[in-house]
């Protein structure tokens, strides 16, 4: 497993964000296609473009949430 994958994961259950944001992060992090969009949500869809573009930034936007 990617340790950058691994240990970010880790962070942001740590911190409390989003279950839908970090599934989408994770998504977009591996390259895998989005889910249908009746199953998608704002925190999916923003963790899956951050994930996508390895952006590491905009996580605690969605952390208590």
């Amino acid at each position: 497993m990617d340790k950058v994958y691994y240990d970010f994961t880790t962070k942001m259950e740590n911190e409390s964000v989003n279950d839908d944001y970090i599934q989408g992060w994770q998504s977009g992090f591996l390259l895998n296609p989005p889910r249908e969009e009746q199953n998608t949500s704002e925190a999916y869809e923003a963790g899956y473009e951050d994930g996508k573009a390895r952006n590491m930034d905009n996580f605690s936007n969605w952390a208590g949430k």
